[in-house]
């Protein structure tokens, strides 16, 4: 018995979540039912139902379905199945599973196919096609993401399951097949199963003890990793330490390298932190130091050290904009000549060290304002350092 093969759905409206993507008048589903679907690309994690979305759209517009998988797919297989219905009214839809693995050279050669519409293509990934596939295979596709099956959704699922199946199992062990999947329903029947042949009634530490820790996102894929690690990095700069730190866990967790979250925590205490409080890009840089040498598991605490203190700074982006505004007016064209009086050697240059370390002279041809600064923290000792430097 595989309860994931059984009880995987049949129809559209049976489909576990996705209300957004499938509810009756959404685009999606209006261009399914009209058998007016292009080329499709679903994006989005492990066991949110990308292969049995498919599977339903070919059923749905009476196509005939060829499943693939792109780590194994082979371009002669392609073009077999194109030979096949050359002339013929009937096309097919190939479903390429893990279409962010095809090569340069294999996407080429769909683009032809796609073009002519010799076949319905429709690939799933789990990276966001704008950063996986070529700019040929996005422009002759719809991009549609799919999330996370959500707690709800999940318990109605399983309580169906359960019903259906006549399953004695108790509630706290229903609770622990929700939140330990990590809104993953092929993986939550999964478990459900191996409980069930175990014993009944199903008790939760039975589950704890066939799955351990929780499955969850992670970072291995492309976009829960930019997005754990957007969301630890806003957490900083709005300075809550707990939410920073539960998605620092996430990454290390889901096998993040700790340099690369030390290099972005490095480069926050300069964009975020800045003057404001200098000590935070010494701490960040030898933060970053330390993780190249000891790595995990003690690594995590080095990180969490570096984050609290991060979160606990005050914050000013003034370095930042600084150098964005200065960028932005070359980038403009105000490009001036070098004033010759500070050019190598010009004895006319007056050395402020020969003035008691301040002496008023231009060092451009038009007066600039890059810098803005707010006065937080250190910035302000700074503003009145160079206050006292001019003697204004």
């Amino acid at each position: 018995m595989n309860l994931a093969i059984k009880y995987r759905p049949k129809r559209l409206d049976d489909i576990v979540g996705q209300r957004d993507l499938l509810a009756p008048n959404a685009p999606l589903r209006l261009l399914i039912e009209s058998n007016s679907l292009p080329h499709t690309l679903f994006y989005g994690p492990t066991g949110c139902g990308k292969t049995t979305l498919s599977r339903i759209i070919a059923s749905t517009m009476q196509k005939p379905f060829y499943e693939m998988n792109a780590t194994t797919l082979k371009v002669e297989d392609l073009r077999k199945i194109f030979r096949e219905y050359t002339n013929t009214l009937e096309k097919p839809l190939i479903f390429i599973d893990e279409i962010h693995r095809l090569s340069k050279n294999q996407q080429e050669v769909l683009l032809p196919f796609m073009e002519d519409n010799s076949a319905l293509i429709i690939g799933a990934s789990t990276q966001n096609p704008y950063h996986s596939m070529t700019s040929a295979m996005r422009s002759r596709s719809h991009t549609f993401e799919l999330h996370h099956i959500g707690d709800d959704e999940m318990r109605r699922y399983l309580n169906m399951v359960i019903d259906s199946e006549s399953f004695d199992i108790d509630r706290d062990a229903k609770e622990f097949l929700i939140s330990s999947s990590g809104g993953d329903a092929r993986a939550m029947l999964n478990l459900l199963e191996s409980g069930t042949a175990i014993e009944s009634p199903l008790r939760v530490e039975t589950l704890k003890a066939i799955r351990s820790r929780a499955i969850q996102a992670g970072s291995s894929e492309d976009d829960s990793h930019y997005e754990l690690t957007s969301a630890m990095i806003k957490s900083i700069r709005g300075s809550d330490i707990d939410a920073a730190l539960y998605y620092l866990a996430r990454l290390v967790e889901g096998g993040e390298p700790a340099e690369f979250i030390a290099r972005r925590l490095a480069i926050l205490a300069s964009e975020d932190i800045g003057n404001a409080n200098p000590n935070a890009l010494n701490l960040a840089s030898s933060t970053l130091n330390i993780v190249k040498h000891i790595g995990y598991p003690e690594a995590r605490i080095s990180l969490a050290q570096l984050l609290i203190y991060l979160a606990s700074s005050p914050k000013s982006n003034s370095s930042y904009m600084a150098i964005n505004r200065a960028q932005e007016a070359i980038k403009d064209g105000i490009v001036y000549p070098i004033p010759d009086h500070i050019k190598s050697h010009n004895r006319e240059y007056l050395n402020p060290h020969d003035y008691g370390g301040w002496v008023e002279q231009s060092y451009s041809h038009r007066e600039f304002k890059f810098y803005k600064s707010i006065g937080i923290g250190f910035e302000k000792s700074l503003n009145e350092w160079i206050s006292k430097i001019k003697r204004l």
